[in-house]
């Protein structure tokens, strides 16, 4: 067999496992869209009529620039996602920091102008109180 040949045969099967999957969870009619896609007809919390699509595919990976691929590792694939979440997550984190940092600085900064106003007003009240 040619390796399109099992690529399609391991394809087929899969996509065959996951329509007899999704037939008995939920009882719903998979509908083949494509030689790779199935579609899920289903209804969201309002009772609107969706469609969740799934695709199979099997990649070559990436071209290696001598007319060739090298292999998809899903491996390295999920490591990498995974990676990106976590530093997403620390850049989000870093900038929910900073912006507590800002709002304390802030918030300090108000509370001075209110203890130098407030002294200044007291000042006030004693100066009139020397003169009178």
């Amino acid at each position: 067999m040619t390796k399109a040949q099992l690529e399609t045969l391991l394809r087929n099967d899969c996509l065959n496992v996951l329509r007899e999957t999704f037939d008995a969870k939920y009882g719903c009619d998979v509908l083949t869209v494509s030689a790779s896609e199935i579609a899920l007809p289903v209804t969201d919390a309002e009772g609107n009529e969706k469609f969740i699509l799934v695709k199979v595919s099997i990649p070559r990976g990436t071209r290696n620039g001598e007319g060739g691929y090298d292999p998809y590792d899903g491996y390295a694939a999920a490591q990498d996602y995974a990676d990106d979440l976590a530093e997403k997550e620390d850049k989000k984190r870093a900038s929910e920091e900073k912006k507590q940092a800002k709002i304390a600085q802030d918030e300090r900064k108000r509370a001075e102008k209110r203890a130098v106003a407030e002294a200044n007003k007291n000042l006030k009240e004693l100066r009139k109180i020397k003169t009178t």
